[in-house]
């Protein structure tokens, strides 16, 4: 049976004191611990193709892991594979936000899932774009170990194509930084129509 592998890595850790919403935005990560990176670079299968989204969070953590001695075939930058757009609310704390959309921010949670914050993306809509990028990359890199080095949401999202879940229960999964999550996509052959098949999630680096 043909199986493309998914090594799910969540970014590095985001120094973010104040608790602030942010999403999209091109926060750094804190690529400071070495030695973090050199244990996580032994853990991950060699020669893969690595797959970061486009904020720079996730190609310093690349970056870092290389330097810890990952050794990759190649390397892609997509887009789709970035963190949930909350528009209007990034930048804030969850108290600023609060204070200042009221109603809008109330209703979010009760199905947050499929509401949109303002001029910014639900999670339904993030499922819907990971869902297209990583059915793409299942038939361009067939039977091959990918590391997606990516974030929280895409991460559950994947969970939820993977599994099949309602998109709000994917919402209680934890995506902690620099755990791996594993899922293998089975491949279509004879009379078998495909599947997904999950091996672990939210693995801890150390």
């Amino acid at each position: 049976m043909l199986e493309t592998r998914w090594h799910l890595v969540r970014h590095a850790p985001v120094n973010n004191p104040e608790g602030r919403i942010y999403g999209s935005s091109d926060r750094p990560a804190d690529i400071s611990d070495t030695a973090v990176f050199q244990i996580l670079a032994n853990k991950l299968p060699t020669n893969s193709i690595a797959i970061t989204s486009h904020l720079k969070r996730t190609q310093q953590t690349l970056n870092a892991l290389i330097k810890g001695g990952l050794e990759i075939a190649d390397r892609i930058t997509d887009n789709r594979l970035g963190e949930q757009d909350f528009g209007d609310w990034t930048g804030k704390t969850y108290d600023e936000v609060q204070s200042l959309f009221g109603d809008t921010y109330n209703k979010f949670w009760i199905t947050p899932a499929k509401e949109c914050p303002p001029n910014g993306e639900s999670f339904i809509q993030l499922i819907e774009r990971v869902q297209v990028c990583i059915s793409e990359f299942n038939h361009k890199f067939r039977g091959k170990d990918i590391i997606c080095i990516s974030h929280g949401g895409v991460i559950r999202a994947a969970l939820t194509i993977a599994l099949q879940l309602e998109a709000e229960n994917a919402l209680s999964v934890s995506t902690d930084n620099l755990s791996t999550t594993i899922i293998d996509y089975l491949h279509p052959y004879d009379n078998f129509s495909g599947a997904w098949r999950v091996r672990a999630t939210n693995i801890p680096a150390i």
